[in-house]
């Protein structure tokens, strides 16, 4: 059974698929009021415009919030950390902290953008930026 479920891009997030093929972190941003957004969606929250762009993130941020999942199917495997990184930017994001145990995880840690491939799926992921440091 796949870990992961290939994604079937669409009009509004197509461009977040592209990038990821590229080992970029695209954010939606409205192109009247410059709001990003993310997850994307058709229309901004704020001023209510259908138009947008694209922004690069900086790939870097912090652990606002994890858990760790483990898999219905495999209850012996060990779980993966799942977290909700803010990001540089702003807005939050979730992924999995990668190349880090269990035990280490905090929130506010810094960390910062990978990709790796699961199930021939390429994923935006993040790791640590510094362990024995701070956020």
């Amino acid at each position: 059974m796949p870990r992961v479920i290939p994604p079937t891009p669409d009009t509004d997030d197509r461009y977040f698929w592209d990038g990821v093929a590229e080992h970029r972190l695209l954010l939606q941003q409205c192109a009247s009021c410059a709001t990003l957004r993310h997850p994307p969606v058709p229309m901004c929250g704020v001023c209510l415009s259908t138009d947008w762009t694209t922004q690069a993130a900086a790939g870097t941020g912090t652990v606002h919030s994890w858990v760790v999942s483990v898999h219905p199917a495999a209850p012996t495997e060990p779980g993966r950390i799942v977290a909700l990184v803010e990001l540089t930017e702003g807005l939050r994001f979730v992924a999995n902290l990668v190349d880090v145990e269990i035990a280490d995880v905090r929130n506010e840690m810094s960390v910062e953008l990978c990709f790796r491939e699961v199930d021939d799926v390429l994923l935006p992921q993040f790791r640590p930026t510094d362990l024995a440091g701070g956020a």
